[in-house]
């Protein structure tokens, strides 16, 4: 928000300098962000009137010019084409500077003396918004009479200050000089004078010369209107130009200027229509229809939809309500009869509509915001006032205002004492009500209450803690006190699952893996590159309304395909060996279409290749996991089939029965996939089921007194048969006495049946209390090969 000093001082007392306001205004919660000086660069260049030009004798481009500065007459010699004598003109003399940091000093061109230049409006830095004629090429013409010696600052009004302001969306009153002005007023302690706002009696009646009828209320509480018959349009005068260039609106002719000068000065947008161009002179309020096109006034054609409200006639739709007009009546030159629009409308509405359709109109910026309803009125009738005073219109008697918004004050009950308390000051109730009445609030003290009528402008006071707000930033943040917390802190600890996700990431960082995060979002075309190809094992994805693009437009069901794209962009920069691991969300719909949060199922994932990497590798990763979480003597690997991975080289997981993962090497095809010529190993196990089984208490065990019996076992037994059953089963028979288990050989070959295999064992045997006898051990011994032979068909080899 750009509000020029010089206007905002028509309305409130300032008597400090620039900085000192915005300081104050800043400390009193409206920010300023910089200032901007107009016209600074130029020194030293006044108004001078061309009084004779002569040919310059010695070239024939140039001439020299004797120009009248007010106290002498100077010879300037200039190469333009456009001056003329009788002429105004601005004039750099000797010692001026000008905006870029040129300096002008006495010269001699071509033989001839020149004691100053004459300035176009380039060389002045301004453009057409700042004067019109300033991007002509040649000199700037002065269209207006001002004394001769006059500043050229102050002749083209650029000696004043534009503040700019950050406004918060909270304080929409102020994005207005008004609003700016009562914050100023209370910030310095000075008088706010608004503008007097009067409009002469009319003529005729508005109700004979046009109609208003709201289809959509609940998207427009509130729209007021008024018509001005004999419309000259013509220039804005040039004070009111200079006010909307400063404020970054660019002039256009006298009745758009009304209009942007009035949303400027009281923050409510309004809009001019030509009336005569409005089919059946009436204004229908509607929603727009599906397909429905507009032509909006920066000559785009909009596709409209039925959630976007418009303002449209009898027979079409005529502008975007709250965000821009229609160009089939807009203001031109041959226009005679207006009407003047000034209503509220749904900010949400507002809003969606103009980022719908990609306009950030000043208009747009203020109503999604919210703004008064008593304030569509009186901004009408500053505009009508304005009509009036500079003659351009003749209004018409009588305004048209349909309202179906409450236009009831809003009343609040404060406990004085809370605001005492939030703030951390001892402020007397009467003390605050001072403070709340210079913001234009109505208070009424009553006993430990105060009964505050809020401001129709104020539409972010809604409680207690806004009424302790206002009073801090006018109390002074300085002023409060600086104390010490009082209360009790609770000392913050890890749940038993966050102690166990930092054992699981210590385990296994300390296996040589590397943590790595991926996005959660990914393609639906991961599952054919990882070998998933049939429709029935694609699992059901929560795919994202708005993505980013295809590569990132479903949530992800497994956190594979995100580790292998790591791998393979490690692989295909030369990195020789590369372990990682994620412990990551996956996103499994309960339902289709979605009708409720998907299930979000933590997983934790393994992912390696390079030198020696195999199926048994990372098998004892995993086992070192299990073994820190209590879990692996309940482990068991399963051979099992999946598209992802390579068959014979992959097994599932188990622990008491239930599937906790899958791991193995996988498919070469799947790894071409990814452009990784290696070896490739996943593991993909879920965290969640891993996390509740496990055992956190350790048995202490002391050290045994007495010696190991040792004995090995060789049996062979059916492919099928898994070495772990036969380790499950030995463990079984051998009871207590039986220490450790350990498999240290597989064969298969000659003087092995076929479809058969050799699995030999380490067994140790140790008793608590004594030594044990080879009898003791013989026996159990024996007993365990009968028992593998009863129960796995097992042989002695």
């Amino acid at each position: 928000m750009l509000v020029p000093l010089k206007w905002l001082k028509e309305y409130v007392k300032i008597d400090v300098p620039v900085h000192e306001l915005a300081y104050h205004l800043t400390m009193t919660g409206t920010k300023v962000e910089g200032i901007t000086k107009q016209g600074e660069g130029i020194s030293n260049v006044v108004v001078g009137r061309i009084c004779d030009i002569h040919p310059h004798p010695n070239a024939d481009k140039l001439v020299v010019c004797i120009v009248d500065v007010g106290d002498r007459k100077l010879q300037i010699v200039t190469g333009a084409s456009n001056v003329k004598e009788g002429q105004l003109v601005p004039v750099a003399l000797d010692g001026a500077t000008l905006p870029g940091g040129y300096r002008i000093t006495v010269t001699s061109l071509r033989g001839v003396e020149s004691y100053g230049m004459l300035c176009s409006g380039e060389e002045l830095g301004l453009t057409e918004e700042d004067y019109p004629g300033a991007e002509v090429d040649g000199i700037l013409i002065l269209q207006e009479e001002y004394p001769l010696g006059m500043d050229i600052k102050e002749a083209l009004g650029l000696d004043d200050e534009v503040l700019e302001f950050e406004i918060t969306s909270n304080r929409p009153d102020c994005l207005s000089v008004i609003g700016i002005a009562r914050e100023a007023a209370v910030a310095l302690s000075s008088t706010f004078n608004p503008p007097r706002i009067e409009v002469k009696r009319g003529v005729g009646d508005v109700n004979v010369e046009a109609r208003v009828v709201v289809e959509a209320p609940d998207l427009c509480p509130r729209y007021c209107a008024r018509v001005v018959k004999d419309v000259k349009i013509a220039p804005s005068p040039r004070w009111m130009q200079r006010r909307l260039a400063a404020a970054g609106v660019r002039p256009i002719n006298n009745i758009v200027d009304i209009t942007n000068y009035v949303m400027l000065e009281m923050g409510h947008p309004m809009h001019a229509f030509d009336l005569d161009k409005v089919a059946g002179r009436t204004i229908v309020v509607r929603r727009a229809r599906d397909g429905e096109k507009l032509v909006t006034l920066d000559d785009k054609e909009r596709l409209l939809t039925s959630d976007m409200l418009v303002i449209a006639d009898v027979e079409k739709a005529i502008g975007l309500a709250g965000v821009m007009g229609g160009a089939n009546t807009e203001i031109t030159d041959e226009t005679r009869n207006i009407l003047l629009e000034s209503a509220l409308f749904d900010r949400g509405c507002i809003r969606k509509t103009a980022k719908a359709l990609g306009i950030r109109s000043e208009a747009s910026l203020r109503f999604e915001k919210g703004l008064d309803i008593h304030n569509a009125m009186a901004a009408l009738d500053r505009a009508a006032q304005l009509i009036q005073q500079l003659g351009v219109g003749t209004v018409v008697e009588g305004v048209i205002d349909v309202c179906h918004g409450s236009l009831e004050k809003r009343v609040l009950e404060i406990p004085y004492k809370r605001v005492n308390d939030l703030l951390g000051i001892n402020l007397s109730a009467d003390e605050m009500a001072d403070i709340l009445r210079k913001l234009e609030f109505k208070v009424d003290v009553k006993g430990e209450y105060m009964e505050i009528e809020v401001p129709s402008f104020r539409q972010d006071i809604e409680g207690v803690a806004d009424i302790a707000e206002e009073v801090a930033r006018i109390y002074g943040y300085n002023n409060i006190p600086m104390t010490l917390m009082e209360g009790t802190i609770s000392r913050g600890k890890k749940t038993r699952k966050q102690k166990l996700i930092d054992k699981v990431k210590d385990v296994l960082v300390g296996t040589g893996l590397y943590e790595v995060v991926t996005y959660s979002f990914t393609s639906p075309r991961v599952y054919e590159s990882i070998g998933i190809t049939d429709p029935q094992l694609i699992p059901k994805t929560v795919k994202i309304l708005n993505p980013l693009g295809e590569d990132q437009s479903i949530m992800r069901t497994t956190l594979i395909p995100s580790l292998l794209e790591v791998l393979s962009h490690n692989y295909n920069r030369g990195i020789e060996r590369c372990q990682i691991f994620e412990i990551g969300t996956a996103f499994l719909p309960k339902s289709l279409p979605l009708e409720d949060l998907p299930e979000e199922k933590p997983l934790l994932t393994i992912a390696e290749y390079g030198p020696d990497v195999d199926y048994y590798d990372l098998k004892g990763k995993v086992e070192v996991l299990l073994e820190e979480l209590g879990l692996l003597d309940e482990a068991e690997f399963v051979p099992h089939v999946h598209p992802t991975f390579h068959p014979g080289r992959t097994a599932l997981l188990k622990l008491e029965g239930k599937e906790i993962g899958i791991l193995g090497e996988i498919h070469p095809k799947v790894a071409q996939n990814y452009q990784i010529e290696e070896r490739v190993l996943v593991a993909e196990l879920q965290l969640d089921i891993l996390l509740s089984l496990a055992k956190e208490e350790r048995k202490y065990r002391p050290l045994p007194k007495y010696p190991a019996v040792e004995r090995d076992l060789a049996v062979v037994v059916k492919k099928e048969v898994l070495a772990a059953q036969v380790e499950s089963c030995i463990k079984e028979l051998g009871g207590q006495l039986l220490e450790k288990v350990k498999l240290f050989d597989v064969y298969e070959g000659a003087q092995i049946p076929q479809g058969y295999k050799s699995l030999a064992y380490s067994l140790s045997y140790r008793a608590a209390d004594r030594t044990l006898t080879d009898e003791e051990v013989n026996s159990l011994h024996d007993s365990i090969v009968k028992g593998l032979e009863q129960k796995l068909g097992a042989r002695l080899r």
